[in-house]
């Protein structure tokens, strides 16, 4: 394969084992959505389903950069998130088929799933909805007097709606530690980013609000990571938000039910063969002789077998009980 890379790259301070982790983290996000969207096909998946496939190396590089209670919150693209940031590949899956041994009972399908465990709050399905909650996230560990930072991920489509730009007049207003995570790949739902806004970056319309940004390879999770490192200090030290526009590409269409026309298979096929993100840290790994071709077969069997064990505890939980319609409706209140 051959790579194009985008700038310079250095893995001089980047270890073999975090580089193992990378490349299992991201294989773990591609194997499990091509597993999702095969349960989808079969029927066993109802309702909406949004594929990650092409975009690991973005959540995998900002989760580097995270620590023990940071939060996150993203869009319905979201599965990917859920697995980087520790949840368990049954309970996902199991979420996804709508089974009881799912995050959030079978209750929230796809797109609405959550982890307090985790800090993971979604998973929302109205466009850029989650913008204004991870600012809220991130007000409430600020006025709790803490240095844990919120990232909130939306996509290129989301950026142009209004209630990003209120939120991030707040966000820079109280000095909120917020990481803003565009996911631009490109094509928002079937429509071109130069079809659909006339900026030349998204990052720069922070500058109206006085928040810093850069534009990153989202193709690389090493440059993700660094760049993330860097907002994420802004954030722990008290200096506001920070907003990382980050290039991505997903290889399949906006959801299960979109035929991607578009867009040529050409294209894709070159961003395949020339910019995939998990081949990028395999190539690392072996002409840095980090690890063998054995040791890389080996990762993806396991991946594989945790995988299909997710498929199999999916299948075998059971659905919810109809008493699950009037539980988590409202809080319960709490004796003296």
């Amino acid at each position: 394969m051959v790579r194009k890379p985008a700038a310079k790259e250095s893995t001089s301070n980047v270890s073999r084992d975090e580089l193992l982790k990378y490349y299992r983290d991201m294989l773990l996000i591609r194997r499990f959505e091509e597993k999702a969207g095969q349960l989808y096909g079969m029927g066993l998946i109802g309702g909406f389903c949004h594929l990650y496939i092409g975009q690991e190396a973005v959540v995998v590089g900002l989760e580097a950069a995270a620590k023990e209670g940071d939060k996150r919150i993203t869009s319905y693209r979201d599965h990917g998130h859920m697995l980087a940031c520790g949840m368990e590949a049954r309970g996902v899956m199991a979420e996804l088929t709508g089974r009881s041994g799912g995050y959030s009972k079978g209750k929230g399908g796809s797109m609405h799933m959550f982890s307090r465990e985790k800090h993971f709050y979604g998973g929302h399905g109205i466009v850029a909805a989650q913008v204004p909650l991870g600012a809220g996230l991130a007000f409430a560990d600020k006025y709790r007097g803490n240095d844990n930072v919120t990232f909130a991920y939306f996509g290129d489509g989301a950026a142009n709606q209004g209630q990003v730009y209120e939120t991030y007049n707040m966000a820079e207003l109280w000095n909120l530690p917020v990481v803003f995570v565009i996911e631009n790949n490109q094509y928002a739902m079937g429509t071109s980013m130069k079809r659909s806004t006339k900026s030349t970056t998204l990052f720069g319309r922070g500058e109206a609000f006085g928040i810093k940004g850069e534009q990153v390879d989202g193709m690389d999770v090493l440059a993700v990571k660094a760049a993330a490192e860097k907002a994420v200090a802004q954030c722990r030290a008290g200096n506001g938000p920070y907003i990382l526009e980050v290039m991505t590409y997903r290889y399949r269409g906006h959801s299960m039910s979109d035929p991607a026309k578009y867009r040529t298979r050409e294209e894709v096929q070159k961003m395949r063969d020339e910019r995939d993100a998990i081949e990028h840290v395999r190539d690392l790994l072996l002409t840095g002789k980090h690890a063998s071709e054995d040791d890389l077969k080996a990762i993806d069997k396991e991946i594989k077998d945790i995988v299909n064990d997710s498929a199999e505890f999916a299948k075998e939980s059971p659905e919810p009980a109809l008493e699950e319609l009037w539980t988590d409706i409202y809080a319960e209140e709490k004796s003296a």
